[in-house]
């Protein structure tokens, strides 16, 4: 029966093969407080391939540089060389890829994604993204409730997203941490965990809060509430986190402060360990989540959804804060309603870090297409935006808005060879991803059924028919 010959050879490919540990020895999360166990690290390890080259291709290396019949060669889990006079090495098990008429960009990168939160099929049984229970539920963990068979994870892969951010949802001030994982297939999510990223912590302005809170007769019930609501948290974690300096210092009475999860995650912020991924629409609120942060010292790193960016380019350049952005979703409630399909492009431009993101389990698998209209956007405007500068927002400035530009994002030698080979050009509508690479290794292959996994619970659903 086909199922069962499928089953076996994923088996194979995905579960057999031994593995090389790529990234090196796991470190401890810096806060003892929330690490003092090895509990809930990245048990991720890199699959074991072979070394490829892929030659002939059309390069998009997310550093602003297109090379023509370039080659790429990576082995043991990293990017060896970029360009065009690489001499392969003298390596039996060395395959070599003849891509002419394709081209080649790093993995790409979601920012904004509940898949594994909000898996399918789409049932309250399994909804377990929003922890809609208090305003601040920062002591709640989006990696607790992904569910890593949830067979939308396969379909982001086969459109070339080769890592992404899973976040809680944005019900409350602040929902909880998200987690990064690398598209793979696991056990659990500590085997998709990407190993040493920095977790996120999703915060949410405007709307969201203000009514689920205020139909219930509590507070946040107005934006003035929501900020105030932000405030007193901060100051309880700004208290928080000087206790437990004053005990490590030797000083005060001897006795550790009682740990407390919320404010755990609050003061990881405070510390710079924990980035803010801050769910907000409008321009006047990202500027006041900017103050916020100035009055607590500390920093907002990425605004998501953002329909208003483009109204503070200048402000979110000025304050090295990315913006993770639609393409051309707007006005399905009345804080998006002010949008422009230049956004990203009008970001861009004024030399802040903008980032096309999906949060949607359908716009995750064609995150290339969502790039290609916004730099269509752009150019309608005389930008004239190419695809070497356009890519970077679902590659590099997608790391760098959760903090693995120094691992992924790009095609460089020694980072991780997350790669995509595309059979054509990736802004193209008619383009789909034909080989994607994670660290290194084949995890797709359109033409290969024995590279298109299928999760354990999808399995159970294809037909069985013999052929």
């Amino acid at each position: 029966m086909k199922v069962m010959q499928f089953s076996k050879s994923f088996l194979a490919a995905f579960v057999g093969a031994a593995f090389l540990v790529g990234c090196g020895e796991e470190e401890p999360a810096t806060h003892p407080k929330d690490s003092e166990s090895q509990a809930f690290i990245s048990q991720y390890e890199v699959r074991e391939y072979h070394p490829v080259l892929i030659k002939n291709a059309t390069i998009l290396t997310a550093t602003g540089e297109k090379i023509e019949n370039g080659s790429v060669l990576f082995s043991e889990g990293e990017i060896v060389a970029v360009g065009t006079d690489i001499e392969p090495p003298s390596d039996d098990d060395l395959e070599v890829i003849d891509a002419e008429g394709k081209w080649v960009t790093p993995g790409l990168i979601d920012v904004h994604s509940h898949l594994g939160v909000y898996p399918a099929p789409g049932v309250q049984s399994s909804a377990d993204g929003n922890e809609m229970t208090a305003p601040v539920t920062a002591n709640v963990w989006a990696e607790h409730s992904v569910w890593p068979q949830d067979p939308q994870f396969q379909l982001a892969l086969a459109g070339g997203v080769t890592s992404l951010q899973i976040l809680p949802g944005s019900a409350n001030l602040v929902g909880g941490r998200g987690v990064t994982l690398k598209n793979v297939p696991g056990r659990s999510v500590m085997e998709m965990k990407f190993p040493e990223a920095p977790y996120g912590l999703k915060m949410a302005c405007g709307e969201n809060p203000k009514r689920v809170y205020g139909s219930k007769g509590q507070a946040p019930m107005t934006r003035m509430g929501n900020v105030a609501g932000y405030r007193k948290s901060w100051i309880a974690a700004k208290d928080y986190m000087e206790k437990w300096d004053e005990y490590e210092s030797g000083l005060g009475n001897g006795k550790p402060p009682k740990r407390d999860l919320r404010l755990e995650s609050l003061a990881g912020v405070l510390r710079g360990e924990i980035l803010i991924q801050n769910h907000c629409y409008r321009a006047d609120e990202m500027l006041v989540m900017m103050e916020i942060a100035k009055e607590f010292d500390f920093k907002v790193t990425t605004f998501h959804h953002g329909v208003e960016a483009y109204k503070i380019a200048d402000k979110l350049a000025e304050n090295d804060v990315c913006s993770a952005l639609w393409s051309d979703w707007w006005g399905f409630k009345q804080e998006a309603y002010d949008m422009v399909e230049s956004n990203v492009a009008l970001v861009d431009k004024a030399g802040a870090c903008a980032v096309v993101h999906s949060d949607s389990a359908t716009v995750i698998q064609h995150l290339n297409k969502e790039a290609a209209k916004a730099m269509t956007s752009g150019n309608r405007l005389g930008m004239d935006i190419k695809p070497e500068h356009a890519i970077k927002w679902i590659t590099i400035n997608a790391a760098k808005a959760i903090g693995v530009e120094e691992k992924t994002g790009s095609l460089e030698e020694g980072k991780m060879a997350d790669i995509v080979l595309w059979d054509g050009n990736p802004f193209s509508v008619y383009t789909k991803a034909e080989k994607v690479y994670v660290d290194g290794a084949l995890m797709f292959d359109r033409n290969n059924e024995h590279f298109q996994p299928v999760s354990d619970f999808k399995l159970t659903t294809i037909d069985t028919e013999s052929n």
